[in-house]
């Protein structure tokens, strides 16, 4: 048609003396079809019932996926009822699709795990100050388990003969790291392109480089500033651990370059 409907309708209010066309008398049919008609039924009735197993799944799927971590806890009785709480996990089993129990593995993990769990769960829960109270008392407790864990590599290394450069490199980057490592397998696992992986790679880097040492030295500039001093950093071991890294990361580009050849097919991602 070289008009469209509203405009034919338009026209013929204007002129309707004028004897219609057989494609303007298909238009004005097709438009008065597409008028809304009252039915025979005026009213209608919606109940909505809930259904239990529907909500049963929507549980599990929520349990299984990322939406746990965002909806948080609501009050310390829930945090500390789930530390002290031999947990299974969110596996199910195969056969009956129940919940399973606890294994003889899970007691021992919850035996070994229960100070770290009663510790951690002494944090606010998110729901206090819109997650504020949360936030801020997650990173005093990390701050203060980084300086424990610090200070122990260093009296280690010291009492087995290392120096504090190989100490600081194996022991305390190693177990800073391990989370690390398990965050990115699951962001290699679930994103497609592996972009939040590599993302928290660089991402917690750049936080440990710029924040992590530069806010500590710019509060140390400063203090010493105010005192009439300077404050001066020795390189010391700066040489060594700049070449460790670049011959690993150097290593670790070589290898995901190497595994996007197609007879291998091990494309990070997915």
């Amino acid at each position: 048609m070289k008009r469209g409907i509203s405009a034919l309708l338009l026209a013929h209010q204007d002129d309707t003396n004028r004897k219609l066309t057989i494609e303007e008398e298909e238009a004005k049919r097709i438009a008065e079809m597409g008028k809304p008609i009252l039915g025979v039924h005026p009213k209608l009735e919606v109940i909505i019932e809930e259904s239990y197993e529907f909500k049963s799944t929507v549980d599990k799927l929520i349990k299984k996926t990322n939406l746990a971590l965002v909806v948080g806890t609501h009050s310390w009785r829930d945090q500390f009822m789930e530390a002290i709480t031999v947990s299974a996990g969110d596996e199910e089993d195969e056969d009956t699709g129940e919940e399973r129990l606890p294994s003889c593995f899970d007691y021992v993990m919850h035996f070994l795990t229960v100070f770290w769990k009663v510790l951690f769960a002494c944090v606010p829960p998110t729901e206090y100050c819109n997650g504020w109270a949360c936030f801020v008392t997650s990173i005093l407790i990390i701050g203060i388990l980084t300086a424990v864990i610090g200070d122990l590599a260093s009296h280690f290394g010291c009492t087995i003969g290392l120096k504090d450069s190989v100490t600081a490199v194996v022991f305390v980057a190693l177990g800073t790291s391990v989370p690390d490592t398990f965050a990115s397998k699951v962001a290699a696992t679930q994103d497609y392109y592996a972009d939040a992986s590599i993302g928290n790679v660089t991402g917690s880097n750049a936080v440990n480089v710029f924040l992590g040492i530069g806010l500590a030295w710019s509060v140390a500039a400063i203090y010493w500033a105010y005192q009439g001093k300077e404050f001066h950093v020795e390189a010391g071991t700066l040489a060594f651990s700049v070449t460790l890294f670049t011959i690993f990361a150097f290593v670790s580009v070589s290898i995901l370059l190497y595994r996007r050849r197609p007879h291998i097919g091990g494309e990070l991602g997915g």
